[in-house]
């Protein structure tokens, strides 16, 4: 059995390989620091999200967010923090994820 992709609905919005990948290999980064111990995913019609979570039962710690419908105005990438605030907003997913990376940095120098 291989791969199975996920099912792709009309009109849903989805990360591709590369995007997951690299949301992926940073939520692998604060599990192995300690940090995060779940994530859930969300492909809805108007957004995909990903949500990181420092334990399950509780509100996700920061929440990745790509919106298509905002690509030609601020940005299709956000970054928003435990209390629903934007924290970051941008075209490109790097960038974005940068605030996550520096706290990464922080957390494995302690």
């Amino acid at each position: 059995m291989g791969i199975v992709p996920f099912p792709k609905v009309a009109g849903q919005v989805g990360f591709d390989r590369a995007e997951l990948t690299r949301i992926l290999d940073l939520y692998g980064r604060m599990v192995a620091a300690g940090h995060w111990r779940d994530y859930a995913m969300d492909m809805g019609r108007d957004a995909a999200i990903f949500s990181a979570f420092r334990r399950a039962a509780e509100r996700p710690e920061f929440r990745i967010e790509k919106r298509p419908a905002l690509r030609n105005r601020q940005g299709m990438w956000a970054l928003i923090g435990e209390g629903g605030a934007v924290l970051k907003r941008g075209h490109e997913l790097g960038p974005v994820l940068a605030p996550v990376e520096r706290r990464l940095m922080k957390l494995v120098e302690e």
